[in-house]
């Protein structure tokens, strides 16, 4: 007998998150998530997605033992910006059963409509503004950093119960040893002519940080008002995302555009720090996992392309390129194996073809899936 239970105290919502250890116990490739984030993550009051949306977590018991897990997340800030009634899923994890991952679904579609959703979206976790996208192409090796991962039997039980497609997100290796230099050799060219219009590329001042952010924050939320899924994110939950983010950076990885003083561009580029965190059981800091994170950070040798961005009036302007040339240089300079641009929507032509002509691959695909409810 398949019992779902919804989480409402703290013992259930540390089972909650617990639970991908369990299933994923003997995967190579599986990355614990900090178990002290996820734990703010999906706690009212702890991270400001809280602040003007809803979640409900629930738990799939069988045999009396955790079979799966589900999210159902009423994101009114994304209904308010696009004009809709849709709800989404996420923190979906389970075995492959397919009468679990039924009722698991059944139970998020239930909430979400009394909350008024007439369609289903996901996985996010819980928005497009953090991890989202299930893989479906790319098992052979871990996710980098902020990047999702399951089982391939996922994509079956989706499936299965109805879900489509709705889009899917790429993510490009870019190898330092096979990647297109032609933009590091025209950096000086790019660099003048940008010059001449007045922007200049700098890299990100960590003393000036909190402002720094804001002017950031006003970039994001304009050069990605277009992209498939986008919901701008409110200044506190950018603050708590950039201070995250912070402890990790490298600022010689971090760029700026400007023209005449005003911010019109970034890009920030992250190292790898999955290649640590794989290292630490359960996602536990306490009492080893701290001495792990510190000495593992020397010896990563692979960045992600977190964010890389200019507004509508700049574009073709060259800063892309210039943005590029930098992280490329920075990479080999570092001696880095390479790094990941991710995630690309399918339907960002510019982008797509610039990655291609710079000899970048699509080695994973996530998938974003809806069903009308």
């Amino acid at each position: 007998m398949i019992e779902i239970k919804k989480v409402e105290n703290k013992k259930q919502l540390a089972a909650f998150i617990d639970f991908p250890h369990l299933l994923y116990r003997d995967d190579v490739n599986y990355v614990p998530e900090l178990h002290v984030a996820q734990r703010d993550m999906l706690t009212p009051g702890k991270h400001p997605f809280h602040d003007h949306s809803f979640m409900q977590l629930f738990l799939a018991y069988k045999g009396g033992e955790i079979k799966g897990r589900i999210a159902a997340i009423l994101n009114t800030n994304h209904n308010k910006f696009k004009n809709v009634t849709e709800g989404f899923f996420g923190f979906f994890d389970l075995y492959n059963d397919l009468d679990v991952s039924k009722k698991l679904l059944y139970e998020a579609e239930k909430w979400l409509v009394e909350q008024g959703a007439t369609k289903m979206i996901g996985p996010v976790n819980p928005s497009t503004n953090e991890t989202a996208g299930l893989l479906i192409e790319g098992f052979d090796s871990p996710p980098v950093t902020m990047m999702t991962y399951n089982k391939p039997y996922y994509l079956d039980l989706l499936t299965a119960e109805g879900f489509t497609k709705n889009v899917d997100l790429l993510a490009y290796d870019l190898p330092t040893n096979v990647v297109d230099k032609k933009s590091i050799k025209l950096k000086e060219l790019l660099c003048q002519r940008l010059k001449d219009r007045n922007i200049i590329i700098r890299n990100i001042n960590l003393k000036n940080f909190d402002t720094e952010v804001q002017n950031i924050l006003k970039v994001y939320n304009a050069a990605w008002e277009d992209n498939t899924g986008f919901v701008p994110m409110t200044g506190d939950e950018f603050k708590h995302t950039a201070k995250d983010l912070k402890m990790i950076l490298d600022k010689d990885f971090a760029f700026v555009a400007e023209h005449e003083g005003k911010a019109i561009g970034f890009a920030l580029v992250i190292p790898d720090i999955n290649q640590t965190l794989i290292k630490i059981k359960r996602g536990r800091l306490l009492p080893t996992g701290i001495l792990k994170l510190l000495l593992g950070k020397k010896k990563i040798n692979y960045v992600r392309v977190l964010a890389l961005g200019v507004n509508k009036e700049y574009r073709r302007a060259g800063i892309e390129a210039f943005f590029y040339a930098e992280i490329i240089q920075k990479a080999i300079d570092k001696k880095m194996r390479g790094g990941e641009a991710s995630w690309i929507v399918e339907t960002n032509e510019m982008m797509n073809k610039g990655l291609l002509k710079m000899n970048a691959k699509v080695y994973k695909r996530y998938r974003i899936f809806e069903k009308a409810i």
